[in-house]
């Protein structure tokens, strides 16, 4: 028996401000219907995976006893709770994938959720800044702060690449409109993206409302199992590569710009794959901000270091260019649950190979990549996808 893990279903909410009250409720809204969608009864799952980053953002911890309450044949499944920052969901799948690869587990559910406004906006920054190096990089903006400070930093050394971060926000924005999942469906268009005014006010340092995504909620959840068991159901979603690679956490120790871990993590997945980056049909790549998407073309291998903002540019990303990137709407457009993030990244790949993306669909997709992020390219995992069934 191959002990290659695939996915073979899946199931993800909507983002955005939902009526569901918290965690296990958003967990309820994908786990049966992930399930379903991989023909999976829940007595045969072997291990669950529970990613919710939390923090502060809910009351509720032990996250990992949630499930069985969702589904009572779950109630003996060995589950556990994994936390990474912004990487969670990609935290969770790898436990799974490790389960079933070790030989543990046949068949593991991955899951993924985050209730981010159950409590008062302002509290949000405070929050999210656990995810850095709070000795050094305390501040009132939150990542946003953090992400305006590595923003300026680029512009000092690069110039003043704020018309290719509104051409990065407007791009992702015009891609989920296609999306039924997304917490924003709204075409801002270029010039609204790049125009400071009352409504896209300046947020911290030069980046705008339109260059930072947004406070959402939602889950997702993706089924996997042995590649013997997995060619045997409806559908096999093969992983070419999967890749881990840390960094630093502190931003005095590396240079903030460089994505220097991403760029290891890129690496050594595609050469684990044997491809190019071009030999990719997509990519959902992070986006927390429109800076993290210029800086992760460079990290992926498009551009030189510096030179990211060309490849928005020159048209290489959009739907119709040469590496569709982000189709889905991106963290920017589609939401930014923080617990879900990684596990919604490999849904919206996984759509695209077995030809179940609906509007969304690209031609002929053989191959995705996904790069989902920890931090400030702390915690970086690429997942290279291809379809085997």
């Amino acid at each position: 028996m191959s002990r290659k893990a695939c996915i073979v279903g899946w199931a993800h909410s909507p983002f955005g401000k939902l009526d569901a009250l918290d965690i296990e409720a958003l967990m309820g809204l994908v786990i049966n219907d992930a399930l379903a969608h991989a023909q999976v009864p829940a007595q045969d799952i072997d291990h669950i995976a529970v990613g919710v980053y939390n923090n502060g953002l809910g009351p509720q911890g032990f996250e990992a006893g949630l499930p069985a309450l969702c589904n009572a044949d779950l109630r003996f499944a060995p589950a556990v709770h994994v936390e990474n920052a912004c990487a969670t969901g990609s935290a969770a799948i790898h436990s799974a994938m490790d389960a079933i690869e070790s030989g543990r587990a046949r068949i593991a559910l991955a899951i993924g959720a985050e209730k981010m406004t159950g409590v008062p906006s302002s509290a949000i920054p405070g929050i999210l800044l656990s995810g850095c190096y709070r000795r050094e990089e305390e501040n009132p903006l939150g990542f946003a702060g953090i992400f305006g400070q590595i923003t300026s930093n680029y512009f000092e050394r690069y110039g003043d690449q704020s018309e290719s971060l509104a051409l990065i926000a407007a791009k992702n924005h015009a891609n989920a409109l296609d999306n039924p999942y997304a917490h924003v469906r709204k075409d801002m268009g270029f010039d609204f993206c790049n125009q400071v005014s009352e409504k896209n006010p300046r947020v911290a340092g030069p980046l705008r409302r339109t260059d930072c995504s947004m406070v959402s909620d939602g889950a997702a959840a993706v089924v996997l199992a042995d590649e013997e068991t997995a060619l045997a159901l409806a559908r096999a979603i093969a992983f070419r590569a999967r890749v881990q690679v840390n960094d630093f956490m502190p931003m005095s120790r590396r240079d903030p710009v460089a994505f220097e871990g991403a760029h290891r993590a890129w690496q050594k997945a595609l050469e684990t794959a044997g491809l190019g980056i071009y030999d990719l049909d997509l990519v959902e790549t992070h986006d927390c901000f429109t800076t993290a998407e210029m800086l992760e073309y460079e990290a992926m291998g498009l551009a030189p270091r510096g030179e990211g903002w060309r490849v928005i540019k020159d048209g290489i990303t959009y739907k119709n260019g040469r590496l569709p990137v982000n189709v889905s709407g991106g963290l920017k457009a589609r939401g930014h649950p923080l617990g879900a993030t990684g596990v919604s990244m490999h849904v919206m790949a996984a759509m695209q190979l077995a030809g179940e993306a609906g509007a969304m669909q690209l031609p002929d997709a053989s191959l995705a990549g996904i790069f989902n992020m920890g931090g400030a390219a702390v915690a970086n995992y690429v997942s290279i996808l291809e379809r085997r069934k």
